[in-house]
């Protein structure tokens, strides 16, 4: 086992190897991560909705018979 002063600065070594991402780089991918959400809100939402209908459609086709 490393001592913890050899551990933190392995890490601090491992840490400046990243590449971190620019401001836009950031500010596009949250942009786009968020137009996504709202696409699959949409999309998950309209075939919920279509199900319900079909759902009803029947229990009320099977009921009136």
């Amino acid at each position: 086992m490393a001592n913890p002063i050899e551990f933190l600065t392995q890490v601090r070594a491992e840490a400046n190897k990243v590449t971190w991402p620019t401001r836009r780089e950031t500010l596009i991918t949250t942009a786009l991560v968020l137009c996504m959400v709202i696409l699959a809100s949409v999309f998950f939402t309209a075939v919920d909705q279509a199900l319900r209908l079909i759902v009803r459609f029947i229990l009320d086709f099977t009921h009136a018979n």
